[in-house]
């Protein structure tokens, strides 16, 4: 069961290292994207000095993440939560879009130019 809170701790703040790492980018674009602009919109990067940290953030949670999914150090037992295959592949799917999140995040500075 630690294993099981663990892993969802890991991921969760993995997620929110990615969302924050292109909030810096990804946020002027989706504004744009709505039709939303102005001169306004240059405020909007205060957080890329801080974009590598979140990178940096989200790949430890994700390698930490990686390590209590696939390779779990505790084993479950028939009626824990961690046992359950549903749970298994619920961890896996969140692990792969949050990584796929993270994706984004490192290369959307260099993708970015194509849109504007």
């Amino acid at each position: 069961m630690a294993s099981d809170k663990s892993a969802s701790k890991a991921l969760f703040f993995g997620g929110l290292a990615a969302v924050l790492a292109s909030s810096c980018c990804l946020g002027p674009l989706l504004l744009i994207a709505l039709g939303l602009g102005g001169a306004w919109i240059g405020n909007l990067t205060k957080l890329e000095p801080y974009r590598p940290i979140f990178l940096a953030v989200a790949l430890v949670a994700l390698f930490l993440a990686w390590r209590r999914i696939y390779r779990p150090a505790a084993v479950c037992n028939p009626g824990d939560v961690c046992a359950l295959p549903q749970t298994q592949r619920l961890y896996k799917f969140l692990f792969w879009t949050v990584s796929a999140l993270v994706l984004l995040a490192v290369s959307f500075p260099y993708l970015a130019p194509l849109f504007y």
